[in-house]
């Protein structure tokens, strides 16, 4: 027996040591693969959607200060009625469709036309786009066009490079009869609309320092607008792009955190009042952060770009930065043409939870008639800034918000909520015109942190991981995230855009991550990461339709609306599956909805 248990331990050593020298070989597909075995365990017992609705009696619907029908949100120039031509369908990012053939009456018709299956196992959180008849997605390595009806492949383009440890690829931009999308290895490529074939690359940041470009860019007037992000890295730092698009050229470049002695410099700087005054960083800390890993805003009207800025990093430990570090956890706007500082919003006054600016900012009138910039980070909240006077009108929580007031203190376990990944992701909040409702997806889960002392923070080398997490498992780099069995779950608000207090809310069990999507039907269309899509009503919450779509994987991408000769389609990118979320592990895939018969509006 003592022979047997000898030669039982000696396995399990060996298989320790293995383990080992395979993750220092390959950390990046150990720590991949590793974290889809366990989340493929957690998810076997994944119950069925939910959705509770609640109505706020203190609502109180605004008197109207506009014209009816409300001013028509500012379209890309020369964008087609019934196209989805960008990341957030228009400039200002409101996500708003006038399309209303599926409406709260016609709904319950609506079926799953067609699928594309993409084969692969990735982060798909791509914001797809529908132009000239083509649907476009992206993955970590793939660009691809399929018929917007039929899901049949036109080309489909695929990349080669070293894969990253939070793979992403958020989608493509469309402009002049080219598309445009980031690379983990810090580039920017362009595409020919019609084939596929790669026209030329930019590189825009330094993947040795960790950085790397998942963001959608936009496109207009001749210039891609994109930026970097790699904030979470030791030595990452956050820059946006704009970028001559029929040739790549850098036009200018604008430094999200302050640009030092060895910071590469590879365009016209934008002028700006930044410096290092608001950042006292302790020994062997360098400035890290302010990664862009979203999308933007433009206002056409007034030639403003607005930059949402992610996290200083070490990300938890905060008393290795001293300083309201800016311009993280910021929207910085500038001058579209030259890159130049107009102003900025600090958001998150000073972040020591990762709680970046996570996706771009609405610009709307409300029906009060303000002028309003709305967004909504990853702290939980909703904020709307007065955009006569710079001033913020509101911060309202969206989610659960507990034990975030004290800083983290090294060899303490701290429990609070939302975690880094809680709040609101990287898909932006929808804004109903018709309603005056901004309404949120936000994820409630909650993290428990211990962060490292200043000398392991100095050990950190520069291109790694530096979130100042003390545990040693690579999964748990962002902190423990609490039980996903009855411990997380999602929120849907719509919250007044005049006065910032919620008309009614919707419990989902599982996260709202995917894009959220109201049309001028009377319906907002929305997903969750237990693979389920529905309709609901968006003056009420109240569910029209929905369940789980297809294979059951999680939904956390695109989620637009189209028209095809005359007919309106829905499209979803589902399949949703990476380490950091305990979902389904589902191939990534694309699923095109319609209304059963339908024919073409009049």
């Amino acid at each position: 027996m003592k022979k047997t248990w000898i030669i039982l331990g000696s396995l399990f050593v060996a298989g320790l040591v293995v383990a080992g020298l395979l993750y220092v070989t390959f950390p990046v597909q150990m720590t991949t693969y590793g974290g889809l075995g366990l989340n493929f365990a957690k998810s076997l017992s994944a119950p069925a959607g939910t959705l509770a609705v609640e109505t706020n009696t203190d609502y109180k619907a605004p008197a109207a200060a506009v014209p009816a029908p409300p001013l028509a949100d500012a379209a890309w120039p020369n964008a087609a009625a019934g196209d989805w031509p960008s990341y957030n369908r228009t400039p200002t990012s409101q996500r708003f469709s006038p399309l209303d053939q599926i409406n709260a009456k016609s709904v319950g018709n609506l079926k799953v036309l067609c699928t594309y299956d993409l084969g692969i196992f990735t982060a798909f959180e791509s914001g797809l786009i529908m132009v000239n008849n083509a649907l476009i997605g992206t993955a970590e390595f793939e660009i691809f066009s399929i018929n917007p009806s039929t899901c049949a492949l036109n080309w489909r383009t695929h990349l080669d490079y070293p894969g990253a440890l939070l793979p992403a690829n958020r989608g493509a931009a469309y402009m002049d009869g080219l598309l445009f999308r980031g690379t983990q290895d810090g580039r920017v490529l362009a595409f020919d609309f019609k084939t596929g074939k790669q026209v030329w690359e930019t590189t825009i940041a330094d993947p040795k320092h960790g950085e790397s470009v998942p963001s959608a860019p936009i496109a207009s007037n001749g210039l891609v607008y994109v930026g970097n992000a790699g904030g979470d890295y030791k030595g990452g730092k956050g820059k946006v792009y704009a970028l001559e698009g029929k040739t790549g050229k850098i036009v200018w470049q604008f430094f999200l955190a302050p640009k030092v002695e060895g910071d590469v410099v590879r365009g016209p700087l934008g002028k700006s009042p930044l410096d290092g005054s608001t950042w006292n960083n302790a020994a062997g800390v360098p400035i890290s952060g302010a990664g862009l890993w979203t999308s933007l805003t433009l206002d056409l009207k007034n030639g403003l770009l607005y930059v949402p800025g992610g996290n200083p990093a070490p990300d938890f430990a905060s008393g290795a930065r001293e300083g309201t570090n800016l311009f993280t956890d910021s929207v910085v706007v500038l001058d579209a043409k030259t890159g130049d500082y107009k102003n900025h919003f600090k958001v998150v006054k000073k972040d020591w939870h990762d709680w970046d600016v996570s996706s771009p900012p609405i610009l709307l009138q409300t029906m009060g008639g303000k002028q309003l910039m709305a967004l909504a980070p990853k702290d939980g909240h909703l904020y709307g800034y007065d955009l006569a006077t710079n001033t913020q009108l509101y911060r309202v929580p969206v989610t659960t918000i507990e034990n975030v007031e004290g800083a983290f203190s090294v060899g303490q376990n701290v429990h609070f909520c939302p975690g880094p990944v809680g709040g609101t992701e990287w898909n932006t909040p929808g804004f109903d015109p018709t309603t005056n409702l901004i309404i949120t997806g936000t994820v409630d889960w909650c993290d428990t942190v211990r962060i490292q002392d200043d000398k392991e923070l100095a050990s950190v080398e520069v291109g790694q991981p530096f979130t100042g997490i003390a545990y040693l498992n690579p999964i748990n780099m962002f902190g423990k995230e609490s039980r996903t069995d009855g411990y997380w779950k999602g929120w849907i608000y719509a919250t007044d855009a005049d006065t910032g207090v919620w008309k009614w809310r919707v419990k989902s069990n599982y996260p709202i991550v995917a894009a959220i999507t109201p049309t001028a039907g009377g319906i907002v269309f929305v997903a969750d990461l237990g693979g389920n899509f529905y309709a609901l009503d968006s003056s009420t919450g109240q569910k029209l339709w929905g369940g789980p779509l297809g294979t059951g994987g999680a939904i956390g991408g695109g989620v637009i609306t189209y028209t095809v000769d005359g007919v309106q389609k829905v499209a979803v990118a589902d399949g949703f599956t990476m380490v950091a979320w305990p979902t389904k592990p589902r191939h990534a895939r694309v699923v095109i909805l319609g209304l059963d018969g339908a024919s073409p509006s009049k």
